[in-house]
C-alpha cells in the first residue's frame, strides 16, 4: 500500500526505525506511535519506501 502523502511516509519510516530497533519507541510521536504497534514490518516498509516525488505533505482530511 503507497503512502498517500509525505507526512505518512516519514512516519512510516520512524515507525519502521523503532520496530527494527534502530531508535527508542518512546522517542516516537503522533502517528508513527500507533503505526510501532499495529502494523508489521512489511506493511512499514512498504509505506516507508513509497516514491516521495509528487507527494502533498498532507493527505487531505475527509471521507475517501
Amino acid at each position: 500500500m503507497p503512502a498517500k502523502s509525505s507526512a505518512q511516509q516519514k512516519a512510516a519510516g520512524a515507525a519502521l526505525s523503532a520496530k527494527r530497533g534502530d531508535i527508542p519507541k518512546s522517542k516516537l510521536k503522533g502517528a508513527s506511535k500507533s503505526m510501532v504497534e499495529s502494523m508489521t514490518e512489511k506493511e512499514l516498509e512498504d509505506l516507508a519506501h513509497t516514491p516521495r516525488k509528487g507527494k502533498k505533505e498532507h493527505a487531505p482530511q475527509g471521507r475517501s
